[in-house]
């Protein structure tokens, strides 16, 4: 029989793993000792990173910067976001994508609601590799490629992972919309066919996001749909926010294009209810 049957053992095992600190885990509270400079240490409102085919979730208020780090050259940050206080608004791909004229994501770019309103924007890419149009895995392709893929087995898959993060915030598998994926690319070649652009990469590339909204972020960190590799590849992603200051109107990302003044306009209006 098991040490950890009877409850007192149960018990003392569970507390002896108190102050256990594994590189794969939220810190509380958030600590960071490479913060960009100016930024202080009480704004720091999230640390943690997110194991190979693991995933996470956190609502984010306007203002906040969301930093991504690709840790080993291998993660595939999965990304949907709702608008925190009325969740039916959330990512629309085929918007972010038509409105800006351009499928391939960047420094600059915005990622678009619904509703015509900026949900995020991207402020900087050190990656360069990003998808719009493929979405993530599922249970039934990572059985087909790995023999398993299920939440319980080895080879969780994005859209499971992306359905368990969207619950914790009172959503259900209806909720779970076409994502982004970043740090994973594809390129579309002149016949139409899909090309992969999946690494792996020289390790610790970043993203830096700003939320234009309260926003609810899910990010899964399983393998791309179309990796072509037969192994499950994935390594760490590490996620950093603090607060920040809201979009200001001299802002050169809000005052790009005509199409991304309109939709920062959509926004701070809807802001203002």
């Amino acid at each position: 029989m098991s040490a950890t049957a009877d409850p007192k053992a149960a018990r003392e095992h569970a507390r002896a793993q108190g102050g256990t600190i594994v590189e794969t885990m939220p810190i509380l509270p958030p600590v960071a000792d490479d913060l960009p400079e100016g930024v202080a240490a009480q704004d720091l409102v999230w640390e943690e990173t997110v194991a190979p085919g693991g995933y996470t979730s956190r609502r984010l208020a306007r203002g906040t910067r969301l930093r991504l780090i690709d840790k080993a050259g291998d993660a595939c940050a999965s990304l949907n976001i709702y608008n925190a206080d009325m969740p039916t608004e959330r990512l629309n791909v085929a918007d972010t994508v038509k409105v800006q004229w351009n499928a391939y994501l960047g420094a600059g770019k915005l990622l678009l609601s619904d509703m015509g309103r900026v949900l995020a924007s991207i402020i900087e890419d050190g990656a360069g590799t990003h998808d719009t149009f493929c979405g993530v895995s599922n249970a039934a392709g990572n059985f087909r490629k790995y023999g398993e893929g299920r939440n319980s087995g080895a080879y969780p898959n994005g859209r499971d992972r992306l359905i368990l993060g969207a619950a914790k915030h009172g959503l259900t598998r209806r909720d779970v919309h076409p994502c982004v994926n970043l740090f994973k690319g594809t390129r579309i070649e002149a016949d139409g066919h899909i090309t992969p652009v999946v690494g792996p990469f020289e390790g610790a590339r970043e993203v830096l996001l700003r939320a234009e909204m309260d926003v609810i972020v899910v990010i899964a960190n399983c393998p791309h749909v179309l990796d072509p590799r037969p192994a499950y590849s994935s390594t760490s992603l590490r996620i950093t926010a603090w607060r920040g200051a809201v979009t200001p109107e001299d802002d050169p990302v809000r005052n790009a294009t005509p199409e991304g003044l309109r939709a920062y306009l959509n926004t701070e209006d809807y802001s203002r209810r």
